[in-house]
């Protein structure tokens, strides 16, 4: 079986620098997309077993980890597609949590001839819709902090972030919330407070999804904001093909880090029933 530490990065140069991702296995290409300002070291307890039996590629998003910052307008979804194409994966099954998920369902519908199947994690479309209160509290204060440039104030609201509402950063395996921090931290290091925004984001998402015939299937924690499951299984019902939802019980937002190998089993029982 692979080791996950032993997993060689390599480097695509892309028409805005250089963007970094992990490639390993063979078989059915599987691209697994992390969330925002972590980087492809939150798949690493996973690939282990998915590369026993698939090409797993893990990108490090653009200004993310050690992928280049952009310079000029960019979309996610077309940086995938151009990495994709590059290394002429043919359609694959993207799994993504948070934010990589809203890449997953954006390449879905920008790039269709990308995608075999979608997998998202706490998420829905890249055009989250936030309505209880303690999102809509979390998000207010890691925004106002990391805006205002106080990365120990955002680095502990991020800690709550891998908790969720229903527990406390002292309930969660402290290794995971290093981790989550560390990432975090590594990236806001490659930004500045101020610095121009060069995201152009895919619009229309939720009512362009009807028109998604892969089969869809959303992992959520069972422990994750109660808005953020309900936008997962909100996607499940709304694209046109075969939708799933799986929940995890004793996970939140990271669900694929608290439970790797139940995150795993999941993965691949529902990947083995594609054609």
């Amino acid at each position: 079986m692979t080791d996950a530490s032993q997993v060689l990065t390599f480097t695509f140069q892309s028409d805005d620098g250089p963007l970094t991702y992990q490639d390993v296995g063979s078989g059915s290409p599987l691209v697994l997309l992390h969330g925002g300002f972590t980087d492809h070291r939150m798949w690493r307890d996973l690939v282990p077993a998915l590369a026993a039996g698939h090409r797993v590629i893990a990108p490090d998003a653009r200004g993310h980890g050690s992928s280049a910052n952009a310079s000029k307008p960019f979309r996610l979804t077309d940086d995938l597609a151009a990495l994709l194409r590059h290394l002429d994966t043919g359609p694959a099954a993207l799994i993504g949590m948070s934010m990589g998920g809203g890449t997953a369902v954006d390449t879905a519908l920008e790039h269709p001839e990308l995608v075999r199947a979608l997998v998202v994690s706490g998420v829905g479309t890249s055009e989250p819709e936030h309505t209880d209160p303690w999102t809509k509290d979390s998000v207010a204060r890691y925004y106002g902090a990391l805006m205002s440039g106080d990365i120990e104030g955002w680095l502990e609201v991020v800690g709550e972030a891998v908790a969720g509402p229903h527990r406390t950063v002292d309930d969660v395996d402290p290794d995971i919330v290093r981790r989550v921090r560390e990432m975090s931290r590594a990236t806001a290091a490659k930004h500045t407070v101020g610095e121009t925004d060069w995201h152009v984001p895919v619009t229309d998402t939720w009512a362009r999804a009807t028109t998604i015939t892969v089969p869809t299937l959303a992992i959520n924690g069972a422990l994750d904001a109660p808005d953020l499951i309900a936008m997962a299984e909100r996607l499940v019902t709304t694209v046109a093909g075969e939708g799933q939802s799986i929940s995890i019980e004793g996970t939140a937002h990271y669900a694929n880090m608290e439970q790797p190998d139940t995150f795993n089993k999941h993965l691949l029982d529902w990947l083995n029933t594609l054609p």
